[in-house]
């Protein structure tokens, strides 16, 4: 939360009726509506919420999309960190 805090994209993944979500949130709109534009998210759905920093308890300007199926699939897939390719071991 602290790096959507500072501008950057958190990806906070939960269950609601057994079913995957997640908020992709930040304080950082535009970088939430370039990242929702990826996800063929449109402008009206992102919320406002503003979050408390755990540092200093003084409360934030956030907004976070609510993503499901297909969109958090995605979201899924461009945060995981790239596989490293392996050499062939030389003998």
């Amino acid at each position: 939360m602290a790096h959507a805090l500072s501008g950057g994209l958190w990806l906070h993944r939960f269950l609601l009726d057994g079913q995957p979500w997640a908020h992709l949130v930040s304080s950082n709109r535009d970088a939430l509506l370039r990242a929702g534009t990826v996800l063929g998210m449109r402008p009206e759905w992102l919320q406002y919420k503003p979050l408390k920093r755990l540092d200093t308890r003084e409360r934030v300007d956030a907004w976070h999309w609510d993503l499901r199926g297909q969109r958090l699939e995605t979201a899924v897939r461009l945060a995981a960190p790239p596989v490293p390719r392996c050499s062939p071991l030389r003998r």
